[in-house]
């Protein structure tokens, strides 16, 4: 039987580094997005998610920013089944129950019309392209997963996390800065007079 596992293929050592840091970022979303998921963070739950997603999105611009990586091969080897992101979706959209909905332009570019989003769905569809490349990473097809990554970026991850950055930062704003009148005059008085 043969060995599934890929012989490593010659990679220039700017896209292997490229390859390690994108893993590397990948790991710590995968990881943010599972520990919110579960509850525990309360108050930090937005905050913690706005960091993972400027951090994956930051990932991705790099991935955009660097010429078309082709892998060797013409077909995608097999890197197992699909992750099964629906537990972490349904518990996201429980944490973030009531926050979840927004409205969002189709494409800016080319039709602006207005559709449903919820912020549960971005993260656990960013997570399942994510992840899909990382299996390719850790098997050793550093190519395939960068053609992944690359691709997936550009196509739907890279729109989603775009999307859901822009609700969370709305969401801290609102939060931070839809208050009364009196309680911000009273915060100024007590800032600038301790």
């Amino acid at each position: 039987m043969a060995d599934p596992t890929p012989s490593p293929e010659p990679v220039a050592p700017e896209l292997a580094e490229l390859a390690d840091a994108t893993a590397t970022e990948v790991r710590a979303y995968l990881a943010t997005v599972t520990e919110v998921a579960t509850g525990r963070l309360d108050s930090t739950a937005l905050s913690v998610l706005l960091l993972a997603v400027s951090q994956t999105l930051l990932a991705g611009a790099r991935l955009g920013a660097v010429d078309d990586v082709v892998p060797a091969r013409r077909y995608e080897p097999d890197a197992g089944p699909d992750p099964d992101v629906d537990p972490v979706r349904t518990s996201l959209a429980n944490v973030l129950e009531g926050l979840d909905d927004y409205a969002d332009v189709l494409d800016p570019l080319t039709n602006a019309k207005l559709v449903r989003g919820a912020l549960s769905d971005d993260l656990a569809s960013v997570a399942a392209d994510l992840e899909h490349g990382l299996r390719h990473h850790e098997r050793g097809d550093v190519t395939e997963a960068l053609w992944w990554w690359q691709f997936s970026y550009l196509s739907s991850w890279g729109l989603r996390a775009t999307a859901a950055l822009r609700v969370l930062q709305s969401l801290l704003a609102h939060l931070r800065l839809d208050v009364d009148a009196e309680t911000v005059a009273d915060a100024e008085f007590d800032a600038l007079h301790p």
